[in-house]
């Protein structure tokens, strides 16, 4: 079992990456480097009033990042792997506990998936282009991680609990991060023009949509496909 478990994650983690990889570069890359336009001049101006007003100024090194052009796509693609990589197993090991009927059930998971890990966050922390100004990371980072958590418990409740005071807790425990809120900066702004912002927000949606869906549609296909017998007792694994 850890074998099909391992071996569904491995193929379907890569061919996940692969296609996340070719959608940001082609729609979500080319925003952030329009973003970066706009904030490599005030960059540039924040360093000259700085040199202007402190005698003795010293140049720190500066941290090392991927140039564009292959360099950056090589560090994405091995950033996507990765946690692809880390979905997948989760996926693989919830259909150890529940069997995908079909691939299609498959992109069910996903959408539960994108569901957790995309849309619930992304209300109270939107995606953000370089040079937005943000909340502390930690509260960010505790406050995403809190509405995964519930999230995936709420949307379990809701959907196999038998009886309905467990499911209308779920939906309460869904809500319960939005009413608290996300952390935000205690003044908002942004050096990318709106309009840049909204295509943004709504690439990095898309491209997360696909993917999740992406991801569990082939993992659940090879799933059934590695189940003892499948090929051989007239299942189509495809279906």
């Amino acid at each position: 079992m850890f074998k099909r478990i391992a071996q569904t994650a491995g193929f379907t983690g890569l061919l996940a990456a692969l296609l996340l990889t070719l959608l940001q570069s082609f729609w979500v890359a080319p925003l952030i480097l329009q973003a970066e336009t706009w904030e490599k001049p005030a960059a540039v101006q924040a360093h000259e009033h700085a040199e202007g007003t402190s005698a003795g100024h010293v140049h720190d090194a500066e941290a090392w990042e991927p140039e564009n052009g292959w360099q950056r796509v090589l560090s994405t693609t091995g950033g996507n792997l990765v946690v692809a990589v880390g979905f997948a197993l989760m996926l693989a090991a919830l259909y150890t506990l529940r069997a995908p009927a079909s691939a299609h059930e498959g992109a069910l998971w996903g959408l539960a998936g994108y569901a957790v890990f995309v849309v619930a966050p992304t209300l109270g922390l939107p995606p953000e282009l370089p040079g937005t100004v943000a909340a502390d990371l930690t509260q960010r980072q505790i406050w995403w991680a809190s509405t995964a958590a519930s999230t995936v418990v709420g949307l379990a409740l809701m959907v196999f609990a038998r009886h309905w005071l467990l499911k209308a807790l779920g939906a309460l425990i869904l809500v319960v991060p939005h009413l608290v809120g996300a952390p935000q900066p205690a003044v908002h702004s942004a050096l990318a023009p709106e309009a840049l912002q909204t295509q943004f927000k709504l690439a990095s949606l898309l491209t997360n949509a696909a993917f999740w869906v992406a991801l569990g549609w082939i993992s659940a296909w090879l799933f059934r496909r590695s189940e003892p017998g499948a090929t051989h007792s007239g299942l189509n694994p495809a279906l």
